[in-house]
């Protein structure tokens, strides 16, 4: 019989490594109820112009797939919960975007991780690759996937950053689920200023500001870009809005904290923002995922203000 890893060392090694909370889950298949949720989101285009999410639907739904010989998988999640935000008055970013790249840190630790348990043959992975991160998340134990859609850790909040160790071998111990805890409530569907959270738990890319910001690489629709209000880079204000997060605890992690130069640009400065202050503000930044091209325009739609009259 081969050795089983231990699921408190992993756990402690994670905790080290400043992960707020790791759990383990068994590599199988996903379960017929959330592949079917998966699949008549996509079918319905709810992902809107995201159409990596329609590849490798196999592979998001069989990790073996992913890594042939995955046993178990390792979620890890890394508190971004911010310790100062953009001064009010002034335009916006999410919080996970105000300090360096959450994909390279967490996978480097993840890196680490791994080789802290002496463990050669795997596959890390944060956001990079067809995985249903917040699915596993849940399974490993971490929390509960919200009205909000984001995973909520029990009095912690949603702060996080998800991230994954594929790995071949097996565990002494694997965690349970977590049962949900929104219940009734629902103020972060209240909060969501395009309507792109539905009540009846559906969620439509195509009205979040997230994603028109982020992902979306055409003009901003007039009737949308009238509910930004300051936001130019992602939207926190479902998140602002849970009372899960009220038990959040910023960061202290030093990586994650936003340069004094960011936190003291002003309106006027981001209007007349060029291409090389773009690049040394945000070097090394998750925010070059928008381009200067995409930041540009969030930023003219929101100093505009179009006439909040044109929503429907």
């Amino acid at each position: 019989m081969s050795l089983r890893l231990s699921s408190e060392q992993v756990k402690a090694e994670a905790k080290d490594l400043g992960f707020f909370a790791c759990g383990i889950a068994k590599a199988v298949t996903v379960s017929e109820e959330h592949a079917t949720v998966f699949n008549r989101w996509i079918a319905n285009g709810g992902h809107a112009g995201m159409e990596y999410m329609e590849r490798n639907t196999d592979k998001r739904l069989n990790p073996c797939l992913l890594m042939p010989g995955a046993k178990s998988i390792v979620s890890v999640a890394l508190n971004y919960a911010p310790a100062v935000r953009m001064a009010k008055g002034e335009l916006q970013f999410a919080a996970y975007a105000l300090g360096k790249d959450y994909h390279d840190i967490v996978k480097s630790r993840l890196h680490t991780l791994a080789a802290r348990i002496d463990i050669t043959n795997y596959r890390a992975f944060c956001d990079t690759a067809p995985v249903l991160e917040r699915y596993w998340a849940m399974q490993a134990g971490l929390g509960w996937t919200g009205h909000n859609h984001q995973l909520i850790i029990p009095h912690a909040g949603s702060m996080f950053f998800l991230g994954e160790l594929f790995l071949d071998a097996e565990f002494d111990v694997y965690d349970r689920p977590v049962k949900p805890r929104c219940g009734s409530c629902h103020a972060c569907i209240d909060a969501c200023p395009t309507g792109a959270l539905r009540k009846d738990g559906s969620f439509c890319s195509n009205k979040c500001l997230s994603y028109l910001t982020i992902e979306h690489r055409g003009d901003i629709p007039q009737s949308i870009a009238a509910r930004m209000g300051d936001t130019v880079y992602g939207c926190d204000r479902c998140q602002d809005a849970c009372p899960h997060n009220r038990f959040a605890t910023p960061t202290d992690e030093p990586q994650l904290q936003p340069s004094p130069e960011l936190l003291n640009m002003t309106r006027t400065e981001w209007q007349r923002l060029t291409v090389e202050q773009y690049r040394r503000l945000f070097k090394g930044s998750a925010v070059k995922r928008a381009k200067y091209e995409g930041l540009m325009r969030n930023i003219n739609c929101a100093i505009k203000k179009p006439n909040e009259n044109l929503i429907k």
